[in-house]
């Protein structure tokens, strides 16, 4: 698991980091992990002088670590995103909470969503997630607005007329219990931390 480490602990910072690296430390993982993540290498094209075969990304515990272009720049990076799986994933779990038959009272539907996205987000949140965030808190509320209007026969106007303030706000809530807006979750990502990573290894130099 030690060269696992290395793998993971490049891809937290935007450091460059030697692609042949990356390729010999896949190499190495366990059988067992080799089925959870996925390499692409292009081995005919793009050889860069001093860097061997050119690698594209991989999709490791949820994220997908891409080696790309700074935009506007020509300085190369690791950028971590979230894999298209995760995605998937949480997307049916919403579906399933949203159906128009579902008979659930919404704060318990509120209260369950809730559970789901804000641990979704905690765990992403480090990633590029932004956009990601703001299409799922967009999807989510369609479900629900389109739930509601099934169980109660509302138009849009009905609709609007019971999910807003008397500001103009929308507000989904039920009980005391309010819709979490995934989006509204702050993203954080790429701190450096220099040499401040800490190593399983031992020091080559102790002084």
């Amino acid at each position: 698991m030690a060269r696992a480490f290395c793998a993971c602990r490049s891809a937290e910072q935007p450091s460059p980091i030697a692609p042949q690296r990356v390729i010999d430390v896949v190499s190495g993982l366990p059988r067992h992990l080799g089925r959870d993540m996925r390499i692409g290498i292009d081995a005919t094209s793009r050889h860069a002088p001093g860097r061997g075969v050119h690698w594209r990304r991989c999709d490791f515990l949820g994220f997908r670590i891409r080696w790309k272009r700074k935009r506007g720049t020509n300085k190369w990076y690791v950028y971590t995103f979230i894999a298209d799986r995760p995605v998937r994933s949480v997307k049916a779990k919403i579906r399933a909470l949203t159906h128009k038959t579902s008979q659930w009272h919404l704060a318990n539907v509120l209260t369950r969503l809730g559970q789901i996205m804000r641990g979704w987000a905690n765990y992403f949140k480090h990633a590029v997630a932004k956009h990601t965030f703001s299409k799922l808190d967009t999807f989510t509320w369609w479900r629900l607005a389109h739930m509601l209007r099934a169980r109660h026969g509302w138009n849009w106007g009905q609709l609007r007329r019971n999910l807003t303030t008397a500001s103009g706000r929308w507000q989904l809530a039920a009980d005391g219990v309010e819709y979490f807006r995934i989006e509204g979750v702050t993203v954080s990502r790429y701190v450096y931390r220099g040499n401040k990573i800490p190593t399983p290894w031992p020091s080559t130099n102790p002084a």
